[in-house]
């Protein structure tokens, strides 16, 4: 599989459709109400209305299943669609699942990046060094 770069265009899913043709944030994190995961998507709701503002959408998608997307959400009211990917269709187009490191030990687990598409499809930003407490701050060019 080629690897995705910035002017390519973003593979779409289905989940995407009633988007199509706004600009996208396209957030990939490992887990449900984790510490990092949870400061990433408080960080993107806090700045929700400003990505509205500049017309776009934002999507999280990790393996959890729907019925813990619908916790998370409630949890930490967070106003964007979460999609649960357990299969990984998604995770394996974007080339989010690969190997990690934690306390010297090597696994395999979803890599945390973000996409940013534009209204075309293309891919205009990639952030492969998510900061989780600042990630909309960062998405914005502000850090």
């Amino acid at each position: 599989m080629k690897q995705l770069n910035i002017g390519d265009i973003a593979p779409w899913f289905s989940e995407m459709d009633k988007h199509k043709g706004r600009k996208i944030v396209l957030y990939f994190y490992p887990k449900d109400n984790t510490p990092g995961c949870t400061d990433e998507a408080c960080s993107l709701r806090d700045n929700y209305q400003k990505f509205l503002a500049d017309g776009y959408e934002i999507f999280g998608v990790s393996a959890d299943s729907e019925k813990s997307h619908i916790g998370f959400k409630a949890k930490h009211q967070l106003p964007f669609d979460l999609i649960a990917d357990p299969e990984h269709k998604i995770i394996d187009a974007y080339e989010c699942w690969g190997e990690k490191k934690m306390y010297g030990k090597t696994y395999f687990g979803i890599l945390r990046k973000t996409f940013v598409i534009d209204e075309n499809g293309k891919i205009e930003k990639i952030f492969e060094k998510v900061n989780t407490k600042n990630h909309a701050a960062q998405i914005f060019g502000e850090i």
